[in-house]
This record gives structure tokens, C-alpha cells and sequence, in this order.
């Protein structure tokens, strides 16, 4: 079921984490902020409109970082329930995708829940100071692709972040699976 968060909430400071990546190395948020602002983004490896645009993500995440913004891509989905989320299933995709970025494992769903995270792929976008400037969406593409000349909202509002430290005012919401919670006990 398709799911969307909500509105961005102006000037939230990002919740510190530190999770294991792919590659072996251990993040928190101080080794991923960019000079310019800080992108977070919740994927996984199975949801169909992260596997629609992953290619666009990546295309995004080298042009924003080459912009003085840090990015990281977090899965917190329960790997039990959804064994193609797995930490080891994440290292490949990484490895396949050749992915620019730190892919995170957030295996108790802490950092997904601190972020307040509902979907994949949820974007967090933050200025220098790690205040909240965006919560929108990649671009207009749901569970298929949509055509190459869409407007990149993610791309633009976080170029405007780098440039003036805000996000744009208007935004429209992220769609996608929802994260796969693991069951209170």
C-alpha cells in the first residue's frame, strides 16, 4: 500500500545516529554532513518505486554532492519479514549498483524512528546547520519511472539549500511502500 509522510517540518534538527555500512564502516551523521547541507534518505532494496528511480537517485545523490551536500541512504525495514532487505542483500545491491553514497543498516529501526520515516523512499533533506528544509519527493515518478524530462524536485530543492540554506516552501510528498516495522513483542 502506498503511503506518503508528512509536510516538511521547517528547522527540525536531524537525529544523530550511527549505523554500519555496506562497506564495513561504521556512519553517524557528523561523517555524512556536507558543508552545504545533508541529504538522508530511507530506501530498501524490494520496494518497486525505490527499483523504479534507484538510477535517478544515484544521478541525483553525484550531482548534489558535488555541491557540498553529504548523502546517506538508510533501509530499515525488518529483514526477517523481508529477507531481500537483508544487511547482506544491501551489500549487494551497493556493490551491483556501485552506489555513490553510504548505504546504512538500521537493523532496530531506532533511526528510522527518531526520523519519523513512514516510507521508501523518504527524503530528508537538511541545510549546513542540520535544520529540516525539505521533505518532498524524488520527482513525479510512482512504481514505474516517469519520463526523463521530469522536473527533479528533490534535485532543485536541495540546490537551493546548498545555495541559500532554504528549501523551497511549496513541496509535494514522497510516495512509496510503507517501512516494513518489526512486530512489538
Amino acid at each position: 500500500m502506498a503511503v506518503s509522510p508528512p509536510v516538511c517540518d521547517f528547522g527540525w534538527k536531524a537525529p544523530g545516529f550511527s549505523l554500519p555500512g555496506t562497506d564495513g564502516k561504521t556512519y553517524t551523521l557528523e561523517d555524512i554532513a556536507g558543508p552545504r547541507g545533508t541529504l538522508v534518505m530511507f530506501i530498501c532494496n524490494h520496494c518497486p518505486y525505490v527499483i523504479a528511480v534507484r538510477d535517478r537517485i544515484i544521478r541525483d545523490a553525484k550531482e548534489l554532492q558535488g555541491l557540498g551536500i553529504g548523502v546517506v541512504a538508510i533501509s530499515s525495514n525488518d529483514a526477517e519479514t523481508y529477507p531481500q532487505d537483508s544487511f547482506e542483500k544491501m551489500k549487494e545491491v551497493a556493490e551491483d549498483l556501485a552506489l555513490p553514497f553510504p548505504y546504512l543498516y538500521d537493523e532496530d529501526q531506532s533511526v528510522a524512528k527518531a526520523y519519523d520515516a513512514i516510507c521508501t523512499p523518504d527524503f530528508f533533506g537538511f541545510n549546513a546547520d542540520l535544520g529540516l528544509q525539505y521533505r518532498g519527493r524524488l520527482d513525479a515518478s510512482r512504481k514505474e519511472a516517469g519520463p526523463p524530462d521530469l522536473r527533479r524536485d528533490l534535485y532543485e530543492a536541495m540546490k537551493q539549500v546548498a545555495e541559500t540554506g532554504h528549501g523551497p516552501k511549496e513541496q509535494i510528498p514522497s510516495m512509496g511502500c510503507s517501512i516494513k516495522w518489526k512486530d512489538a513483542a
